[in-house]
Protein backbone atom coordinates (compact mmCIF):
# COMPACT_ATOMS: atom_id res chain seq x y z
CA UNK A 1 0.00 0.00 0.00
CA UNK A 2 1.76 3.73 -0.89
CA UNK A 3 1.65 5.82 1.65
CA UNK A 4 2.36 9.90 1.70
CA UNK A 5 4.86 11.57 4.29
CA UNK A 6 2.97 12.03 7.25
CA UNK A 7 1.65 8.48 6.97
CA UNK A 8 5.47 7.16 7.28
CA UNK A 9 6.16 9.62 10.19
CA UNK A 10 3.19 8.49 12.00
CA UNK A 11 4.02 4.96 11.42
CA UNK A 12 7.99 5.44 12.53
CA UNK A 13 6.34 7.46 15.72
CA UNK A 14 4.79 4.11 16.78
CA UNK A 15 8.09 1.78 15.64
CA UNK A 16 10.50 0.46 17.94
CA UNK A 17 13.39 -1.52 17.58
CA UNK A 18 13.35 -1.02 14.04
CA UNK A 19 16.01 -2.55 11.24
CA UNK A 20 16.85 -0.36 8.44
CA UNK A 21 17.82 -2.19 5.62
CA UNK A 22 20.55 -0.60 2.73
CA UNK A 23 20.79 -2.48 -0.97
CA UNK A 24 23.78 -4.29 -1.75
CA UNK A 25 26.96 -2.23 -3.29
CA UNK A 26 25.91 0.58 -0.88
CA UNK A 27 26.06 3.83 -2.63
CA UNK A 28 25.75 7.18 -0.74
CA UNK A 29 22.51 7.70 -1.28
CA UNK A 30 21.34 4.00 0.95
CA UNK A 31 23.89 4.71 3.37
CA UNK A 32 23.27 8.24 3.39
CA UNK A 33 19.44 7.81 3.98
CA UNK A 34 19.62 4.81 6.06
CA UNK A 35 21.88 6.62 8.51
CA UNK A 36 20.12 10.15 8.46
CA UNK A 37 16.85 7.99 9.35
CA UNK A 38 19.07 5.78 11.85
CA UNK A 39 19.92 9.37 14.21
CA UNK A 40 16.28 10.48 13.74
CA UNK A 41 14.93 8.02 15.44
CA UNK A 42 17.68 7.59 17.89
CA UNK A 43 16.79 10.99 18.62
CA UNK A 44 13.68 9.96 19.92
CA UNK A 45 14.72 7.38 21.97
CA UNK A 46 13.98 4.44 19.55
CA UNK A 47 16.43 1.39 19.17
CA UNK A 48 17.75 1.60 15.63
CA UNK A 49 20.13 -0.64 13.63
CA UNK A 50 21.22 -0.83 9.90
CA UNK A 51 22.09 -3.81 7.96
CA UNK A 52 23.69 -4.23 4.60
CA UNK A 53 24.58 -7.18 3.26
CA UNK A 54 27.97 -5.72 1.67
CA UNK A 55 30.66 -4.07 3.21
CA UNK A 56 30.31 -0.24 3.25
CA UNK A 57 33.18 1.88 1.83
CA UNK A 58 35.80 3.23 4.23
CA UNK A 59 35.27 6.63 2.50
CA UNK A 60 31.36 6.39 4.26
CA UNK A 61 33.03 6.27 8.04
CA UNK A 62 31.81 9.86 8.64
CA UNK A 63 28.53 9.01 8.46
CA UNK A 64 28.33 5.99 11.02
CA UNK A 65 31.63 6.80 13.04
CA UNK A 66 29.84 7.99 16.50
CA UNK A 67 26.94 6.49 16.20
CA UNK A 68 25.54 3.83 19.16
CA UNK A 69 25.79 0.42 17.82
CA UNK A 70 22.14 -1.41 19.33
CA UNK A 71 21.76 -5.09 19.76
CA UNK A 72 18.24 -6.61 20.02
CA UNK A 73 15.55 -8.27 17.80
CA UNK A 74 13.97 -6.57 15.43
CA UNK A 75 10.43 -5.83 15.62
CA UNK A 76 9.80 -3.42 12.44
CA UNK A 77 11.82 -3.70 9.30
CA UNK A 78 12.65 -0.35 6.76
CA UNK A 79 13.85 -0.63 3.46
CA UNK A 80 15.95 2.42 2.09
CA UNK A 81 16.27 2.86 -1.16
CA UNK A 82 15.70 -0.67 -2.22
CA UNK A 83 13.69 -0.77 -5.66
CA UNK A 84 13.49 -4.48 -5.35
CA UNK A 85 13.71 -7.02 -3.34
CA UNK A 86 17.13 -8.94 -5.03
CA UNK A 87 18.81 -5.41 -4.19
CA UNK A 88 19.44 -6.81 -0.89
CA UNK A 89 22.17 -9.16 -1.33
CA UNK A 90 22.35 -11.79 0.39
CA UNK A 91 20.27 -10.57 2.82
CA UNK A 92 17.05 -11.22 0.78
CA UNK A 93 16.74 -14.61 1.95
CA UNK A 94 16.00 -13.43 5.16
CA UNK A 95 14.07 -10.71 5.05
CA UNK A 96 11.62 -11.59 1.67
CA UNK A 97 8.47 -11.13 2.49
CA UNK A 98 9.37 -9.87 5.82
CA UNK A 99 9.39 -5.53 4.73
CA UNK A 100 7.05 -3.58 6.86
CA UNK A 101 7.56 -0.12 5.39
CA UNK A 102 10.25 0.82 2.28
CA UNK A 103 10.76 4.68 1.55
CA UNK A 104 12.35 5.02 -2.21
CA UNK A 105 12.59 7.33 -4.85
CA UNK A 106 13.03 4.19 -8.22
CA UNK A 107 9.81 4.44 -10.36
CA UNK A 108 10.68 0.64 -10.91
CA UNK A 109 10.13 0.21 -7.52
CA UNK A 110 8.11 -3.54 -7.56
CA UNK A 111 5.54 -2.31 -4.04
CA UNK A 112 7.33 -5.32 -2.10
CA UNK A 113 6.75 -3.76 1.26
CA UNK A 114 3.70 -4.09 3.30
CA UNK A 115 3.57 -0.20 2.93
CA UNK A 116 5.57 2.28 0.52
CA UNK A 117 6.59 5.79 0.41
CA UNK A 118 7.56 6.25 -2.85
CA UNK A 119 8.72 9.63 -4.74
CA UNK A 120 10.05 9.07 -8.29
CA UNK A 121 10.49 12.76 -8.76
CA UNK A 122 12.76 13.10 -6.36
CA UNK A 123 16.10 12.72 -7.42
CA UNK A 124 17.30 10.83 -4.16
CA UNK A 125 15.98 9.06 -1.51
CA UNK A 126 17.58 11.59 0.70
CA UNK A 127 15.27 14.13 -0.31
CA UNK A 128 12.22 11.89 0.79
CA UNK A 129 13.82 10.89 4.08
CA UNK A 130 14.90 15.04 4.69
CA UNK A 131 10.76 15.27 4.35
CA UNK A 132 10.17 12.34 6.86
CA UNK A 133 12.51 13.61 9.35
CA UNK A 134 10.77 17.40 9.91
CA UNK A 135 7.56 15.40 9.66
CA UNK A 136 8.84 13.49 12.76
CA UNK A 137 9.60 17.20 14.63
CA UNK A 138 13.08 16.43 15.14
CA UNK A 139 15.85 18.70 14.45
CA UNK A 140 18.31 17.97 11.83
CA UNK A 141 21.87 18.35 13.49
CA UNK A 142 25.61 18.47 11.39
CA UNK A 143 25.69 14.78 11.30
CA UNK A 144 22.59 14.05 9.85
CA UNK A 145 22.80 17.16 7.25
CA UNK A 146 26.34 15.32 6.55
CA UNK A 147 24.34 12.11 5.59
CA UNK A 148 21.38 13.85 3.86
CA UNK A 149 23.83 15.70 1.46
CA UNK A 150 25.89 12.86 0.75
CA UNK A 151 23.07 11.26 -0.77
CA UNK A 152 21.54 14.01 -2.57
CA UNK A 153 25.79 14.77 -4.60
CA UNK A 154 26.11 10.88 -4.89
CA UNK A 155 23.08 10.70 -6.55
CA UNK A 156 22.80 13.21 -8.56
CA UNK A 157 26.64 13.40 -10.30
CA UNK A 158 27.48 16.35 -7.49
CA UNK A 159 24.10 18.29 -9.22
CA UNK A 160 25.58 17.23 -12.82
CA UNK A 161 22.45 14.80 -14.05
CA UNK A 162 19.35 15.29 -15.66
CA UNK A 163 17.53 14.29 -12.24
CA UNK A 164 18.11 17.18 -10.61
CA UNK A 165 15.50 19.52 -9.91
CA UNK A 166 14.51 22.84 -7.97
CA UNK A 167 13.48 20.87 -5.22
CA UNK A 168 17.51 19.09 -5.52
CA UNK A 169 18.82 21.93 -4.91
CA UNK A 170 16.43 23.60 -2.18
CA UNK A 171 16.74 20.33 -0.08
CA UNK A 172 20.75 21.02 -0.47
CA UNK A 173 21.00 24.85 0.76
CA UNK A 174 18.70 23.65 3.50
CA UNK A 175 21.28 21.03 4.51
CA UNK A 176 24.27 23.37 4.28
CA UNK A 177 22.29 25.90 6.96
CA UNK A 178 21.86 22.98 9.22
CA UNK A 179 26.10 22.20 8.74
CA UNK A 180 26.89 19.80 5.76
CA UNK A 181 30.38 19.86 4.69
CA UNK A 182 29.66 20.46 1.26
CA UNK A 183 32.96 21.05 -0.06
CA UNK A 184 34.60 17.81 1.90
CA UNK A 185 31.81 15.75 0.97
CA UNK A 186 31.74 17.07 -2.37
CA UNK A 187 35.98 16.45 -2.42
CA UNK A 188 35.63 13.05 -0.95
CA UNK A 189 33.16 11.89 -3.25
CA UNK A 190 34.40 13.02 -6.61
CA UNK A 191 38.06 14.10 -6.14
CA UNK A 192 39.26 11.57 -3.95
CA UNK A 193 41.02 8.65 -5.44
CA UNK A 194 42.89 5.69 -3.12
CA UNK A 195 46.47 4.39 -5.12
CA UNK A 196 45.00 1.18 -5.24
CA UNK A 197 41.66 2.57 -6.96
CA UNK A 198 43.77 4.42 -9.65
CA UNK A 199 45.31 1.22 -10.38
CA UNK A 200 42.06 -0.80 -10.84
CA UNK A 201 40.87 2.37 -12.87
CA UNK A 202 43.74 2.06 -15.21
CA UNK A 203 42.76 -1.59 -15.77
CA UNK A 204 39.13 -0.60 -15.86
CA UNK A 205 39.82 1.58 -18.97
CA UNK A 206 42.22 -0.36 -21.08
CA UNK A 207 39.01 -2.81 -20.92
CA UNK A 208 37.07 -0.82 -22.66
CA UNK A 209 35.12 -2.49 -25.75
CA UNK A 210 32.99 -0.06 -28.33
CA UNK A 211 30.16 -1.48 -30.00
CA UNK A 212 27.33 -0.23 -32.74
CA UNK A 213 29.63 2.39 -34.05
CA UNK A 214 30.81 3.21 -30.34
CA UNK A 215 27.83 4.02 -29.47
CA UNK A 216 27.95 1.64 -26.43
CA UNK A 217 30.81 1.20 -24.20
CA UNK A 218 31.58 -1.54 -22.02
CA UNK A 219 33.94 -1.98 -19.49
CA UNK A 220 34.83 -5.39 -17.49
CA UNK A 221 36.23 -5.70 -13.92
CA UNK A 222 37.34 -9.29 -13.60
CA UNK A 223 38.37 -11.18 -9.97
CA UNK A 224 42.14 -10.86 -11.96
CA UNK A 225 41.88 -7.10 -11.71
CA UNK A 226 41.13 -7.09 -8.04
CA UNK A 227 43.55 -9.23 -7.06
CA UNK A 228 46.11 -7.18 -9.67
CA UNK A 229 44.92 -4.02 -7.71
CA UNK A 230 44.29 -5.21 -3.89
CA UNK A 231 40.65 -4.02 -4.36
CA UNK A 232 37.26 -5.77 -4.22
CA UNK A 233 34.17 -5.14 -5.52
CA UNK A 234 33.17 -1.76 -2.77
CA UNK A 235 35.87 0.26 -4.28
CA UNK A 236 34.05 -0.27 -7.93
CA UNK A 237 31.13 2.63 -7.27
CA UNK A 238 32.85 5.19 -9.40
CA UNK A 239 33.66 3.35 -12.26
CA UNK A 240 30.59 3.18 -14.14
CA UNK A 241 30.56 7.13 -14.44
CA UNK A 242 33.38 7.01 -17.01
CA UNK A 243 31.58 5.36 -19.63
CA UNK A 244 29.17 8.30 -19.59
CA UNK A 245 32.43 10.61 -20.08
CA UNK A 246 33.18 9.56 -23.76
CA UNK A 247 31.79 10.98 -26.57
CA UNK A 248 29.53 9.58 -28.56
CA UNK A 249 28.45 6.67 -26.19
CA UNK A 250 24.75 6.58 -25.21
CA UNK A 251 24.56 3.24 -23.46
CA UNK A 252 27.38 2.50 -20.97
CA UNK A 253 27.56 -0.97 -19.36
CA UNK A 254 30.19 -1.75 -16.54
CA UNK A 255 30.34 -5.21 -15.91
CA UNK A 256 31.72 -6.97 -12.54
CA UNK A 257 32.70 -10.34 -12.15
CA UNK A 258 31.94 -12.36 -8.76
CA UNK A 259 33.99 -14.97 -6.85
CA UNK A 260 31.18 -17.37 -8.20
CA UNK A 261 31.55 -16.30 -11.81
CA UNK A 262 28.30 -14.70 -12.25
CA UNK A 263 28.42 -10.74 -12.98
CA UNK A 264 26.53 -7.61 -12.04
CA UNK A 265 26.15 -4.79 -14.68
CA UNK A 266 26.01 -0.91 -13.64
CA UNK A 267 24.19 1.03 -16.34
CA UNK A 268 24.86 5.10 -17.48
CA UNK A 269 22.72 6.21 -20.61
CA UNK A 270 21.97 9.76 -21.35
CA UNK A 271 17.99 10.94 -22.90
CA UNK A 272 17.84 8.93 -25.96
CA UNK A 273 18.04 5.32 -24.30
CA UNK A 274 15.77 4.25 -20.72
CA UNK A 275 18.61 2.72 -18.39
CA UNK A 276 15.76 1.06 -16.27
CA UNK A 277 13.76 -0.92 -19.43
CA UNK A 278 17.25 -2.02 -20.46
CA UNK A 279 18.01 -3.83 -16.82
CA UNK A 280 14.36 -4.16 -16.43
CA UNK A 281 14.90 -7.06 -18.83
CA UNK A 282 17.07 -8.69 -16.98
CA UNK A 283 15.30 -8.80 -13.73
CA UNK A 284 17.05 -4.92 -12.91
CA UNK A 285 16.13 -1.94 -12.09
CA UNK A 286 16.90 1.74 -11.34
CA UNK A 287 16.14 5.44 -12.85
CA UNK A 288 16.11 5.97 -16.57
CA UNK A 289 19.71 7.23 -16.68
CA UNK A 290 21.36 5.09 -14.04
CA UNK A 291 20.15 1.40 -13.28
CA UNK A 292 21.64 -2.34 -12.75
CA UNK A 293 20.88 -5.71 -12.74
CA UNK A 294 22.79 -9.48 -12.02
CA UNK A 295 23.27 -11.90 -14.12
CA UNK A 296 23.65 -16.09 -12.85
CA UNK A 297 25.77 -16.22 -15.99
CA UNK A 298 29.19 -15.78 -17.04
CA UNK A 299 30.57 -12.44 -18.37
CA UNK A 300 30.86 -13.22 -21.88
CA UNK A 301 27.68 -14.82 -21.91
CA UNK A 302 26.40 -11.44 -20.51
CA UNK A 303 27.57 -9.42 -22.79
CA UNK A 304 25.97 -10.04 -25.70
CA UNK A 305 22.52 -10.49 -24.10
CA UNK A 306 23.29 -7.01 -23.02
CA UNK A 307 24.55 -6.02 -26.54
CA UNK A 308 21.67 -7.64 -27.83
CA UNK A 309 18.90 -5.83 -26.10
CA UNK A 310 21.06 -2.32 -26.57
CA UNK A 311 20.67 -3.06 -30.22
CA UNK A 312 17.23 -3.33 -30.08
CA UNK A 313 16.91 -0.09 -27.25
CA UNK A 314 19.06 1.90 -30.05
CA UNK A 315 16.50 1.30 -33.24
Amino acid sequence: MKINVEKCAGILEKQDNILILCHAHPDGDTLGSGFALLRALQKLGKHVKLACSDEIPEKYKYLYDDILIQDFEEDFILAVDVATENLLGNLEEKYKGRVDLCIDHHGTNTNYAKKLLLNADAASACEVVLKIIKALGVDIDKKMADCLYTGITTDTGCFRYSNVTSNTYRCAAELIDKGADNGYINRLMFETKTKKFAALERLATRSMQFFENERICIITITTDMYKKTGTSEVDTEPLPSLTRQIEGVEIGLTIREKEDRTCKCSIRTYESVDASKLAGAFGGGGHKQAAACRFGCDVETAKKLLIDKCKELLK
